[in-house]
């Protein structure tokens, strides 16, 4: 059953054009992988579907619904939560409360502070120490938390692994058919393509803000992957 579908999607940052024609499909239960060489759009197309980038409504659809005209709020009420680059936590704030930010709209569903400390029990442990005193792999953590506690649809997670030391990486991989499991869609945008092909079902590649490539992650050939990536 297809979630959420993006339908030849435009984004514009003033008069330069980011994005063209992007079109995909993302299915309940699914890991999806974007890649693609910096400034090849990635951000941009999980800022749109996420709302933070304003699109004609017919653009992403959702449930059947066409959505692409809201804004951040209202796509968290109806499920879609980001992950973003950076992770942006509130410095001044606590693990906790960064946490307990995620779930202000109080959206049903599985998961809650309690929830979220059993998928990464390092959280509970720093769960009163200021965000800004953690390592980036524990700050990646709050920051997925955050996002699972507004219980999503679907979670994008914008460069999940970059900065991060590999056992971290390894680690946070390691939880994301937990996260499936209770009825998340995920989205990677991903720098390390063995990573994104290993973790995802399916895989679009970007390139110049246009799909170049995609498929069956399992069935993508190495070679092609490459070609689509740097565009030789």
């Amino acid at each position: 059953m297809t979630l959420l579908s993006v339908n030849d999607l435009t984004a514009f940052y003033g008069d330069f054009q980011a994005l063209y024609g992007i079109s995909l499909a993302i299915e309940a239960g699914q890991i999806v992988a974007i890649i693609g060489a910096n400034g090849a759009g990635k951000s941009t197309l999980l800022n749109s579907i996420a709302g933070l980038i304003p699109n004609r409504s017919d653009m992403i659809v959702l449930d059947g619904e066409p959505v692409g005209a809201l804004r951040a709020p209202q796509m968290v009420m109806r499920g879609v939560a980001l992950v973003p680059e950076g992770r942006r936590l509130f410095p001044s704030l606590t693990v906790k409360e960064n946490l307990l930010i995620g779930g202000q709209l109080r959206r049903p569903g599985p998961w809650s502070l309690k929830r979220v400390f059993e998928l990464f029990p390092m959280l509970r442990e720093r769960a009163d120490n200021p965000s800004h005193s953690l390592s980036g792999g524990q700050q990646q953590m709050v920051a997925i938390g955050r996002a699972l506690m507004s219980n999503p649809r679907l979670l994008l997670c914008d460069e999940l692994s970059l900065g991060l030391a590999p056992i971290v990486v390894k680690e946070i991989y390691a939880q994301l058919p937990t996260i499936l499991g209770e009825g998340t869609a995920v989205v990677i945008v991903e720098q390390n393509v063995m990573q994104a092909v290993a973790a995802s079902s399916h895989l679009y590649c970007l390139q110049e803000g246009h799909v170049s490539l995609e498929g069956a992650s399992n069935q993508l050939d190495h070679d092609a992957i490459k070609a689509a990536y740097f565009g030789v």
